[in-house]
Order: C-alpha cells, then sequence, then structure tokens
C-alpha cells in the first residue's frame, strides 16, 4: 500500500479549496441524499416504533453513533488506508489482498469470489440510487401541492432518462460544477435543522448513546426493522472509498468532518425536533421543515442534488467496468474517453443503457421511495460487509497487524456490519430480492469469463511451439525475409503465438523483423510509463516485447511501442503489421474446462459480443490482420 496520494492524485499537492469543491460535487452527493428518506422510513410502516419521545430520541442516538462510527471512524480513519497504490474501491482492495505470492489457492479464491461479488452489488446500487433519490425529491411536490401526486413517476422517468441520455457528453469538471450546488445543498440540510431544533432542543440529548440502548431494549424485535433503515443514513461510506485515488485522502476527510457530518446531523436532530412537535409530519417530513414559501425551490435544490448523486454512483458504475475489463473479469467492452485531460472520466455504452433500463423497471415497479429502501439497504450492507472481511486480510498482510489487535478491531466493525446486514436482509421477499439477483447475474459473468479465458490461456501455452524449436527450424529452412515489422500480439508471454507458427507454416516467409507482443495487466492501478515495456531480442530478427498496465490505465499498444528501443532498427520509420488471433470457439467434450454447459455457452456468447482487440489496444485498423483460430472448450 501507498501513502502517495495523501495530498491528492500523483502525490501532488493541491490548493484544498478547489479539491473541496470536488470531493462536495462528487464524493457525498450520495450520502448527502439520504435526509430526504432515512428517517421518514424508521418510523413509517405498520412495523414502525410509536411517534414517543423516548423512542424519536433512540432513532436519533442509532443514526448519529452509526455515522460516527461507520464513517467517521471505520471508512475515515481506517479503510482510506487500505489503498492499492492511492486508488481505492472494492476491486482495488481485491487486487491488494490476492497480488503476490505465499497465498493459497482456496483463500485466493475465496478472496476473490468475495471481491467480485460486492463489485457485482455495487450494480445493482447504481441502478437503486438512481431511482430512490430522484423519486424522493420529486415527492416533495405534493406536500406543495396534492395536484402533483398523479406526475411524480412521469416526472421522475423523464429525468431519469434525461441522466442517463446526457452521459456520452461527459464529466468533465463534473466536480467544480456540482460543487457549488451539493455545497447549497447541505448548507440548505443545516438551516432547516438549526431551524427545526430551536423548536425542540432537546432533541441533541440524543448524542448520549443510552437512548439507543434504552430504544433496543423497550422495542425489542421491532427494533431490528429500524436498524434495517437507519442503515440508510451510511450508504454512501463504499463512495468515499472508491473515489480516494481521484482527490486523495486529506480533500475526502476535511470535507466530511468540516461540512457534510456537521449538516447531515443538523438536519436529522431537526427532523427528530419536527416529530416531536407534529408527528403528522412523518409522510413527507423533510420537506414539512420548510416554509411553504420554500417548498418549490426546495424541491428543485433536492432534484439536482439527486441528480448529482445519481451521476456519481453511475461513473462510478463505468469506472468498476473498466476496472473489471482490465483484471480480466469482463469482456472488452466500448470505452469512451470523455475529456482529454482526465483519463479518468470515461463513458461505457453498455453498461449506461443497461443501467438506465434497470433503473426505469425499479421506478415503474416499486413507484414509491420508501418501497426502495428495502432494495436499497441490502445492496449497500452486503457490500460493507464485504469491504471489511477483505481489510481485515489487508491489515494482516500490509499493516503487519497481528491476529488478536486485528480481530478486535475489525471484529467491532464486523459486528456492526452483520447487524445492518442481518436486519436488511429479511427484507429480501420486499425488495431486498433485486440487487442480490442483479449482483448474482453479474457474478456468473464475471466468473465465467474468468474460467473460460483462463482455461484458453492455459491451452494455448499447452500447444505453443518453443522459442528454441521455432528459432531451429528458421535456421534450418531459411525462409525469404519481408521488409518491414510484423508484431504478433500474443497473451503467452513465453512461447511462440499459434498466429506466427501458422503463418509460417502457411506463407514460409517470415518479416525481417518479428515482434512478439504481450500485453500484461497487473493487479495494480498504475504502471509508470518507464516501467512500461521490457525488450528481449531472441534471435533471427526477433523480438519479445511485454508491455505491462496498471487496472485504471487503458492499453495503447502503438504509443508504447514508440518509447521502445530496438537498436537493430527504427520503429518510428518502418512499415509495420498487427497479427491478431480470432478466435472461433467450438463447444466439445472437453473436461479440463472446469466448465458447466450453461457456462460454456455463456462464455461464447461473451466472445462474441467482446470488443474487437485491435480498437481496445488502440491498433490502426489499415494495420491490423486477424488471422483465424479454432479453440474447442
Amino acid at each position: 500500500m501507498s501513502a502517495a496520494k495523501e495530498n491528492g492524485p500523483g502525490g501532488r499537492a493541491h490548493h484544498l479549496g478547489p479539491q473541496l469543491l470536488a470531493v462536495l460535487g462528487i464524493v457525498y452527493g450520495d450520502i448527502g441524499t439520504s435526509p430526504l428518506y432515512a428517517v421518514r422510513e424508521a418510523f413509517f410502516g405498520p412495523q414502525g416504533p410509536s411517534l414517543t419521545a423516548p423512542n424519536i430520541l433512540g432513532v436519533m442516538s442509532l443514526i448519529f453513533w452509526s455515522l460516527v462510527l461507520v464513517i467517521s471512524v471505520k471508512y475515515l480513519v481506517f479503510v482510506l488506508r487500505a489503498d492499492n497504490h492511492g486508488e481505492g474501491g472494492i476491486l482495488a482492495l481485491m487486487a491488494l489482498v490476492i497480488q503476490g505470492r505465499g497465498q493459497s489457492r482456496p483463500r485466493r479464491l475465496i478472496l476473490t469470489s468475495l471481491g467480485l461479488f460486492g463489485a457485482a452489488l455495487l450494480y445493482g446500487d447504481s441502478m437503486i440510487t438512481p431511482a430512490i433519490s430522484v423519486l424522493s425529491a420529486v415527492e416533495g411536490l405534493h406536500v406543495a401541492t396534492p395536484l402533483f401526486e398523479p406526475y411524480v413517476v412521469p416526472i421522475s422517468l423523464v429525468i431519469l432518462v434525461a441522466l442517463f441520455f446526457f452521459q456520452h457528453r461527459g464529466t468533465e469538471r463534473i466536480g467544480i460544477v456540482f460543487g457549488p450546488v451539493v455545497m447549497v445543498w447541505f448548507a440548505a440540510l443545516a438551516v432547516l435543522g438549526v431551524r427545526s431544533i430551536l423548536h425542540a432542543p432537546e432533541v441533541l440529548m440524543a448524542v448520549d448513546p443510552r437512548h439507543a440502548v434504552w430504544f433496543f431494549v423497550e422495542n425489542g424485535a421491532r427494533s431490528i426493522a429500524v436498524v434495517g433503515t437507519i442503515f440508510l443514513v451510511v450508504t454512501g461510506g463504499e463512495a468515499l472509498y472508491a473515489d480516494m485515488g481521484h482527490f486523495g485522502k486529506r480533500p475526502i476527510r476535511a470535507g466530511w468532518f468540516g461540512l457534510v457530518l456537521p449538516a447531515l446531523m443538523l438536519n436529522y436532530f431537526g427532523q427528530g425536533a419536527l416529530l416531536m412537535r407534529s408527528p403528522e409530519a412523518l409522510p413527507n417530513l423533510f420537506f414539512h421543515m420548510a416554509p411553504r414559501w420554500a417548498l418549490f425551490p426546495l424541491v428543485l435544490l433536492a432534484t439536482a442534488a439527486t441528480v448529482i448523486a445519481s451521476q456519481a454512483v453511475i461513473s462510478g458504475a463505468f469506472s468498476l467496468s473498466r476496472q473489471a475489463t482490465q483484471l480480466g473479469f469482463s469482456p472488452r467492452m466500448d470505452i469512451q474517453h470523455t475529456s482529454s485531460a482526465e483519463i479518468g472520466q470515461i463513458y461505457v455504452p453498455a453498461v449506461n443503457w443497461a443501467l438506465m433500463i434497470g433503473t426505469i423497471a425499479l421506478v415503474l415497479a416499486f413507484r414509491r421511495s420508501g418501497a426502495l429502501a428495502h432494495a436499497y439497504g441490502v445492496a449497500v450492507s452486503s457490500t460493507m460487509l464485504i469491504t471489511t472481511v477483505l481489510l481485515y486480510f489487508a491489515a494482516r498482510r500490509f499493516w503487519d497487524w497481528g491476529p488478536v489487535s486485528a480481530c478486535f478491531l475489525f471484529g467491532g466493525f464486523l459486528a456492526i456490519d452483520l447487524a445492518f446486514f442481518g436486519a436488511n436482509i429479511v427484507k429480501v421477499a420486499s425488495g431486498g430480492w433485486f440487487p442480490l439477483t442483479v449482483a448474482a447475474a453479474i457474478f456468473a459473468l464475471m466468473a465465467t469469463w474468468a474460467r473460460g479465458r483462463r482455461y484458453l490461456m492455459l491451452k494455448l501455452r499447452e500447444e505453443a511451439l518453443s522459442v528454441e524449436a521455432f528459432l531451429h527450424n528458421v535456421r534450418e529452412s531459411k525462409p525469404a525475409r519481408v521488409s518491414g515489422a510484423a508484431i504478433y500480439l500474443t497473451g503467452n508471454p513465453r512461447g511462440i503465438p499459434a498466429t506466427l507458427g501458422h503463418n509460417f507454416a502457411h506463407n514460409k516467409v517470415l518479416h525481417e523483423h518479428v515482434i512478439l507482443l504481450s500485453v500484461i495487466l497487473e493487479e495494480i492501478p498504475t504502471v509508470h510509463w518507464r516501467e512500461r515495456a521490457e525488450l528481449e531480442p531472441l534471435g533471427e530478427g526477433l523480438y519479445r516485447v511485454r508491455l505491462r498496465y496498471g487496472f485504471m490505465q487503458d492499453p495503447n499498444v502503438p504509443a508504447a511501442l514508440l518509447q521502445v528501443d530496438f537498436k537493430d532498427f527504427d520503429f518510428r520509420n518502418s512499415t509495420h503489421t498487427y497479427f491478431l488471433g480470432k478466435e472461433t470457439l467450438l463447444i466439445g467434450r472437453q473436461r479440463g474446462s472446469g466448465m458447466w454447459r450453461w457456462q460454456k455457452e455463456l462464455f461464447l456468447f461473451m466472445s462474441r459480443n467482446s470488443r474487437n482487440a485491435a480498437l481496445f489496444f488502440r491498433i490502426p485498423p489499415d494495420r491490423a490482420v486477424e488471422l483465424g483460430i479454432q479453440l474447442e472448450i
């Protein structure tokens, strides 16, 4: 792990002001919109606790200590320390704990599976967050007038369709543009909260944890359902970690303790104070804190804040998809860069339209933000639980913590996560099934792709001709040599690729210079350009080149080859052609693949729809030649 990005991306010190604006615009949009529905859901419904002063203080105390223990302590103090060369997020954490030698195969498989399932859950979260956030904001309209009630769902759908439709335009400078809006939003949260607290200041006694303990004692089993809804106040925790690589730890921590946490707590306590005075305000608790003249401006501000929160999770899904592709858990996809200055700003069309369809289906199926709360809690509580488990192994391996100290601290975090997970998992039938179903489907896709590619690579390596045997054949046959350079892309960084072997066997000619090129994707976020290329002369005009990239980088083969010093010839001025293998996969009776029939069918489908390798590696189409290879799985 590295502390290189403590002061910001790339380890460079930044002015904190602009960084804080960017942090507010991207990192805290999700957790910042929770006041729209979290407190309401804790009391709403037939199983909600009665609206007595002790119960209200108990819920407020649970909210306060959840934010302190889960976000302030667990994520801000400990999770942000688990950086994979400055990058965060569950896939970066998974790559961190599985890298290196000395780990048993079963442990590596379990940790990889946990990380992949946690990542798969985030796709469900990326559908639920826009739906619940936008619905909860637009629902404020019928507080101003009941006339808007029939139009809540149509208006929400229009906003969501527009949000996904404009994704292709990119999010360049999104933080600086959205930051001021979110800052106004947090200021409004604080002002509304203070205004309400002044009428019932006794709500501030909720900071005493004894009120939370009393709540559990008095409400018994009913308190379990409340814990599940209170979890909604911490649902932005994973965003803090995932965006660490963009901003660094310092601005994220400063934004939380300097503005976000105080504003959230003032608003939550303000909602508690309003309940003490006017229990009938519960169905639209948040908007009832505002004076009548401010309702429409507040609905507009809330809608803007929820759109920003939705934008952040959608962008996170794009980044997650690129990481999964680079780590070998997803087929190659069309990844479009939307900024010439920031490599992290990307657009993935296939993911965007899949998320849009899922989000629209959720709005049409559930129609109310409260109904979506169950699905939301299951998705995020499961991911947080997996993060804690992976964090334990990171602490043991990279922080040199002993088993006792690691178990003591992370056992405490695990107990909190299990409480939230247990309170939410009982809601599977009422909506929690959705993120679990999405996660199971995406996990099956990623696991099938990884297993299929691993099997094909092993099969190609077994069938590959050794370099020594090929060179001996060249010396013996003395083939005609064609001027220029031939570049053969191969996933095997040792033997002779089948494309070269077949081409030589059929045409009996070789280019004057032959480059065996392997693109190696490492389990670290970035590889410095000076360490990108490794050149190994093999003799007889053959060279082996290994290009290394991190999982946060996009391979650009032609640009990387320009940095290689071939000594024997000038690559810049030579004519060169890229040879790529086009695999035609057939389902046979092979038993060594470890795949069921349905997995083989799925793997074939994904392979056929995988993005062309030439486009993925930025190879000019007019210089690429594809040679067909038949493989049986």
